[in-house]
């Protein structure tokens, strides 16, 4: 029996808004600005002031980087998908960027677990933690945190390009992501299902786990500091990072364990939004508020100038 082959997927993004596309683009426009503005202005500091030397900040360069390529690989299409009302996609560019998007979506997993274990030796073991968090270590945990990301999702990437694609090619959401893709295969997606289970929950969920052991010892640490003054200033060299936590963890469990399929139709791209569109906004936010280094260096670079 002749099947057809799908060469396109067809993005529908948000189906129900149509009649405001021009406010919705002008919105996500703004905010792409603002996120890349604010990301490479981290990026740009910590590079160039000596004061943001520490390894705190040098992970914090990388985060950055992370969601300046998040955004970069879902907000430009979305924004063309509501100009157009719908989006023609070849079949490799959606699995382009759904590879893309699946890698440094899990980098970032990975180097907040990094960014928890840099607070931990800091917080836990403060007179060492210079000698432990040497130039060359921070080089290491950044680089591995790269490469298993996009070393996993390569292994799950090469799985989806096995599958048939034979039947309807629209993807009624903004972005190629898995699920839409596995229900639009004319294969069996069991195996698929069953390898994603097996490398993508724990390249993204086993680091939440470390996240949370390790503030457990931080928090256990914290208390047992005498004074009041330095339970504070413990507490706030961490607050920043657990914020990001917070958020980034948050939509991720809520999207990929506790929606249904159909949920998800709906809810999911609202809640995608927050990890594709408004984590990477508010990231740079967040620590540039709460971090009077990054405070001083963004002054000290305006008065240079």
């Amino acid at each position: 029996m002749n099947q057809t082959v799908v060469t396109r997927f067809i993005l529908l993004g948000f189906q129900n808004l149509h009649n405001y596309k021009s406010a919705l683009f002008l919105v996500f426009l703004l905010l792409y600005v603002i996120t890349i503005s604010g990301n490479l202005l981290i990026i740009s500091l910590v590079a160039v002031s000596q004061s943001l030397s520490s390894p705190m900040y040098f992970f914090l360069s990388h985060l950055s980087s992370c969601d300046l390529l998040l955004t970069s690989v879902i907000v430009p299409l979305m924004m063309n998908i509501i100009v157009r009302e719908k989006e023609s996609v070849p079949f490799f560019g959606c699995i382009t960027q759904f590879y893309l998007f699946g890698a440094l979506a899990t980098a970032e997993c990975l180097l907040l677990a990094v960014m928890s274990y840099d607070r931990h030796v800091a917080i836990c073991n403060p007179l060492r933690y210079f000698a432990i968090m040497d130039l060359p270590k921070c080089i290491q945990l950044a680089f591995w945190s790269w490469f298993v990301a996009f070393a996993v999702m390569l292994t799950t990437t090469i799985q989806i390009c096995r599958l048939n694609f034979c039947g309807p090619n629209i993807i009624d959401h903004f972005f190629c992501d898995l699920a839409p893709l596995l229900q639009l295969s004319c294969s069996d997606t069991t195996f698929m299902e069953v390898h994603n289970l097996v490398t993508g929950l724990p390249a993204t969920f086993l680091p939440l786990m470390y996240i949370t052991a390790t503030y457990i010892s931080i928090f256990i640490t914290i208390l047992r500091i005498p004074t009041k003054i330095g339970r504070q200033k413990a507490f706030y060299t961490c607050s920043s990072h657990l914020t990001v936590v917070s958020i980034y963890y948050g939509t991720l469990v809520v999207v990929y364990l506790f929606l249904s399929k159909e949920q998800s139709l709906n809810v999911n791209k609202v809640l995608s939004l927050l990890y594709t569109v408004v984590t990477p906004l508010v990231n740079p936010i967040i620590y540039s508020l709460r971090n009077q280094e990054i405070k001083l260096a963004f002054l000290r670079l305006v008065h240079l100038k």
